[in-house]
């Protein structure tokens, strides 16, 4: 049987961090709980499950909050939660299998992250697999019998276990401030922090976040270090960013840049605001159906699904087509089932 260190990084979640520890502390063989600065009783609570709580200056972030947490770790596996995690009780047994039965030679563990739309996050899906157990050492091994070379590649295995992800409050606000701050202050964000503002914003970013991504997103479009893919992106959001505060000409602009780039359903669906806005409901339903047939989505899986078909059938009731109206919203709901399927992770 493996051992595992469980590492957490926490702030101001004395509401939620005893319902995650007591689902998990008595399948773990070590806890480290690191605090970045709370104000509540969060540390308070750790202490009761384990005397390993330590302090982190908090410097925004992320990675050098939880490099902190894995350091502290002694076990052979790390388990990375988060305190709006649960593991009920059929995923508990699950989890102490893996344990018990886990090959050595695995060097990382996925497990579903479920429950992810509940909340209106920024997450396409409502279940995706996610890495969540590590190797804390891993064995570098040489391969081939000739042209031999380390396998670097880690070994990762898929896993039944299903972690109910409960929190409390969306973080997107949290989430995008970051964002804006960072991008404000000059910070160049590589290719998948990039894609991933941008899908935040595409999936649950308000008018006031185009706004204060706005600059960044027409910068990136004309920063020749961007891949195609990166300007495609930057662009939709510039385009979002235009109509919403009403600039038609900075609109069609990023807007044609998308669709000399073979279009995506996220430009169609914003063409289709545009003219349904318009009063042109005619217009809107070409670029709408375009959206949902025509078109992949680059950022939101609902820009090619439930979003367009929704608007269809708004054209169809204001055309005076209530027959057709009612089997878009049928269409609507089956995608939004569909988005409820398990998938893994694109990040």
């Amino acid at each position: 049987m493996i051992t595992i260190s469980l590492c957490m990084i926490v702030k101001n979640e004395e509401r939620v961090l005893a319902r995650c520890l007591d689902s998990i502390a008595d399948l773990m063989d070590e806890i480290i709980i690191v605090d970045t600065g709370s104000s509540d009783a969060t540390k308070e609570i750790a202490a009761g499950y384990t005397e390993h709580v330590y302090d982190f200056a908090w410097t925004g972030d992320f990675s050098a909050a939880r490099n902190f947490a894995f350091s502290k770790a002694a076990m052979e596996y790390i388990y990375s939660a988060d305190a709006d995690e649960v593991l009920d009780e059929e995923n508990r047994k699950a989890f102490h299998i893996l344990k018990e039965t886990l090959l050595p030679e695995i060097d990382i563990v996925q497990m579903y992250y479920a429950n992810q739309l509940s909340h209106g996050t920024i997450y396409n899906y409502d279940k995706e697999l996610r890495p969540k157990l590590f190797k804390r050492l891993r064995t570098f091994c040489w391969h081939g019998q000739i042209h031999e070379q380390v396998g670097l590649e880690p070994v990762i295995y898929d896993s039944d276990v299903e972690i109910l992800h409960m929190p409390e409050k969306n973080h997107k606000d949290r989430d995008l401030a970051a964002f804006a701050g960072m991008t404000g202050r000059g910070v160049r964000l590589d290719k998948r922090l990039h894609n991933i503002y941008a899908k935040e914003l595409f999936i649950s970013g308000a008018a006031k976040d185009f706004a204060a991504a706005r600059e960044f997103f027409r910068q990136s479009c004309r920063d020749t270090e961007r891949s195609a893919d990166e300007v495609k992106e930057a662009a939709c959001v510039a385009a979002r960013a235009a109509r919403l505060c009403g600039d038609a000409e900075d609109f069609f602009k990023y807007a044609m840049k998308v669709v000399a780039c073979d279009g995506c359903s996220e430009i169609c669906c914003e063409l289709g605001e545009y003219y349904l806005a318009k009063g042109d409901a005619d217009e809107a339903a070409i670029w709408f159906y375009n959206a949902a047939y025509e078109t992949d989505s680059i950022l939101s899986l609902r820009c090619s699904g439930e979003i367009p078909l929704r608007a269809l059938a708004r054209c169809c009731r204001e055309l005076g087509n209530k027959e057709q109206a009612v089997e878009y919203e049928r269409l609507a709901q089956e995608a939004h089932i569909e988005n409820s399927r398990p998938r893994r992770t694109q990040e």
